[in-house]
């Protein structure tokens, strides 16, 4: 029997979020979600011991409300970008810090946080990673709560915003993609293993108080990402590789669109390879999951129009 049984997890509707919830209701935790729609979690609301609950996370007498009573929480609330009023200082640091403060007036023993691979406060090449570092900081300030962090490298799954993103790209692209950041370099790990061990984690002592990189079993570079993303998909189109130059003003023209597809903050994180030196941290035993044995079964022609369906039928509903 688990001691902690009673977990509040904070963007638990997202990707990550989605599946590790899931995983959690799978392993028997009593579940809570804050959310500031509830309605719109249809698909949490129909897993086992799962509440969705309607809070302000950036609210912290809110935030410790909510802590009271949980064993665990998992921040897993992140920006890849800044828009509007979401700056990386308030969704990053702040919330980190409002975070760290409930958990520690409720009394949570627990806390998992999701940061990023090369988040460094200092040292950070991009306003993301120094951000992402600060707030990493921030969590580990806490003397009286275990904490452990994770940095993942790009996280790839059916649902994921990275292959499924080049996909449509590549669809929509008249013969040729022009690429920024050709060369960057890439170790995507599969969203089951990162899940596995972020609950793998909570009753195991030995990670309190560390920091673990996550990265799947190889190296790419984003040209062959998205070359075999084309390959994958049935949609071979040329690839062109940005000069530095070229690449800037294509970050300057796309981070004025609507979702802000890529900024040159983006483009800055991207000069610090993703990867890790080490493998998978063994303490997890992991056999890390390749992109080879996952990505053709959502993305190959025959599985695709199942997997856009499904967004189509949800999006239905919201």
């Amino acid at each position: 029997m688990k001691k902690q049984r009673h977990v509040c997890v904070l963007g638990g509707s997202g990707f990550v979020g989605t599946h590790l919830v899931g995983r959690l209701s799978d392993e028997g935790y009593q579940v809570t979600v804050l959310s500031r729609r509830p309605e719109r979690q249809r698909h949490l609301l129909v897993l086992p011991a799962v509440t969705v609950v309607a809070a302000n996370v950036c609210d912290e007498e809110a935030l410790t409300e909510h802590f009271s009573g949980m064993d665990t929480v998992i921040n897993l609330i992140g920006l890849l970008h800044e828009s509007g009023k979401n700056s990386f200082a308030q969704i990053h640091i702040a919330l980190a810090r409002k975070v760290a403060a409930a958990c520690r007036v409720a009394g949570v023993c627990r806390l998992l946080h999701m940061s990023a691979l090369n988040a460094d406060e200092a040292r950070g090449v991009s306003a993301y990673l120094r951000t992402k570092g600060e707030a990493e900081n921030h969590a580990h300030a806490l003397h009286d709560v275990a904490v452990t962090s994770f940095r993942p490298s790009v996280i790839f799954g059916e649902d994921d915003s990275f292959f499924n993103r080049f996909a449509t790209l590549l669809r929509l692209s008249p013969g040729l993609l022009p690429l920024a950041a050709p060369n960057a370099r890439f170790a995507p790990v599969f969203i089951g293993d990162v899940v596995a061990a972020m609950v793998s984690s909570i009753d195991t002592q030995e990670t309190y108080g560390q920091r673990y990189n996550l990265c799947g079993p190889n190296e790419y570079s984003l040209r062959e990402l998205v070359q075999y993303t084309a390959q994958v998909s049935g949609c071979r189109r040329k690839i062109i590789g940005l000069s530095d130059g070229l690449a800037e003003i294509m970050a300057r023209i796309m981070e004025l669109l609507p979702g802000k597809p890529l900024t040159r903050d983006n483009l800055a994180s991207m000069k610090a390879d993703s990867v890790c030196k080490d493998g998978f941290p063994p303490i997890f035993n992991i056999e890390p999951t390749s992109i080879e044995a996952i990505v053709p079964s959502y993305l190959s022609p025959g599985s695709d129009g199942e997997y856009f369906d499904r967004l189509r039928e949800a999006a239905r509903h919201e």
